[in-house]
């Protein structure tokens, strides 16, 4: 395998954005081939609502991670606000590992911490109020109990919900809070920090506690894949996928 680990997020996979879909595929057939590790950091679906739902594009999806975990590269998959309802099923579908909301990881030698991003956005308090209620092991069994159709109906109220309740905040309140950004690096004793979640793609050098640090922000997929990538011997490099 090639000394190399991958990283995306926010491809918000779904019925109406079927050129991401596309995009993500031929990702995977292509430039993820060969590599040792692929990280996925949530909300690769816009609205997941179950295992169980098969339909277009989360079958062609699972798929493709099958075939990419059998030729040996290993898959990580972390919750997002919009596809926390993934579980066990989907991972012995795809051969992918689920991860906590901060994953601790070795790059080559170097710790890093990764989260999907929404906890560090602590301005946002009606979010954060609303995150620990849906992420409550009863609300997701409650939600699951649900037939199929039920599911699809309530993701369409919540797609048209979350983006009127996005017009009503600014843009600093749904971005991550500096001082969370620091508390929580501090915390896991690491120097780097990746992920998604803002759609503000940038890598941020800071420094905490004298040491120089980095934050790694991911960007949405929308007309371009992003990826970022830590090649054992090449360093960093953020890619743009056509």
């Amino acid at each position: 395998m090639r000394p190399e680990i991958l990283f995306i997020s926010d491809l918000h996979l779904g019925t109406t954005r079927p050129d991401v879909t596309r995009r993500f595929l031929a990702f995977i057939r292509n430039r993820a081939q060969g590599i040792e590790r692929l990280y996925i950091l949530g909300d690769l679906f816009d609205a997941y609502i179950g295992d169980d739902d098969n339909s277009s594009p989360n079958r062609e999806v699972k798929a493709a991670l099958k075939q990419l975990s059998e030729s040996g590269t290993a898959i990580f998959f972390q919750h997002g606000n919009r596809d926390f309802l993934v579980g066990e099923l989907f991972c012995r579908e795809t051969g992918a590992s689920l991860l906590g909301d901060h994953a601790l990881i070795d790059l080559y030698g170097e710790p890093a911490l990764l989260t999907h991003g929404d906890l560090l956005c602590t301005d946002d308090v009606p979010y954060q109020v609303a995150r620990v209620r849906v992420r409550s092991e009863a609300w997701k069994r409650n939600a699951l109990s649900k037939p199929l159709f039920i599911r699809q109906l309530y993701a369409r109220w919540y797609r048209l919900k979350s983006g009127l309740d996005k017009r009503k905040k600014s843009q600093e309140i749904m971005d991550a809070n500096p001082e969370a950004v620091v508390e929580i690096m501090r915390r896991f004793g690491v120097r780097k920090l990746i992920h998604g979640h803002t759609h503000r793609p940038n890598i941020h050098d800071l420094e905490i506690d004298g040491i120089p640090a980095r934050r790694f922000v991911l960007a949405e997929w929308d007309t371009c894949g992003a990826v970022l990538s830590r090649h054992r011997d090449l360093g960093w490099s953020v890619e743009r996928t056509a």
